[in-house]
């Protein structure tokens, strides 16, 4: 069977009601009474109407080739790079965990490169970084007095005759 695109027959005086309660209740501009009679009347007519099913989206490759040793790709656009997370906010506006349930991909999917994450961890551990330093102990306390300073009042000084 054939559909037919036509709109909807809408009852104008629905809409009329609808926008005389609507602006008896609301302040508005003269100018937007035009602009509410149109929305009013659109969203009557898509009343009943199903909306199109969106197909889910497909990746760029396929998720299980999207990691290799040297580079990850993104599954948005099929970008290659050793870390993700820049390309993802700049150029999609998603963040790691957007990306991640967009994809339906596990919380410990990586988005840099294996080889990336290796040459800096093994950077990192070069430098001693992560590591905490040696505790000294504290040293006691010592009760001598900085020199220079003297205890008790200032010295007077002599009148002048």
């Amino acid at each position: 069977m054939v559909e037919h695109s036509s709109p909807p027959w809408v009852d104008p005086y629905q809409v009329v009601r609808i926008v005389s309660s609507y602006v008896r209740h609301h302040q508005i501009a003269a100018n937007e009474l035009a602009g509410l009679i149109v929305d009013v009347h659109r969203a009557l007519a898509g009343l009943g109407r199903v909306p199109p099913v969106q197909e889910p989206p497909r990746p760029a490759v396929p998720i299980r080739q999207s990691i290799r040793q040297d580079y990850v790709v993104c599954l948005e656009c099929g970008f290659r790079a050793q870390m993700l997370r820049r390309h993802l906010r700049v150029a999609h506006g998603l963040d790691v965990a957007a990306y991640r349930t967009r994809w339906n991909l596990p919380a410990d999917y990586p988005v840099t490169a294996p080889a990336y994450s290796t040459r800096r961890s093994t950077m990192a551990k070069a430098m001693r970084f992560g590591r905490r330093r040696a505790i000294k102990e504290p040293s006691p306390p010592t009760t001598e007095r900085p020199a220079g300073r003297r205890r008790g009042r200032r010295p007077r000084r002599p009148l002048p005759p």
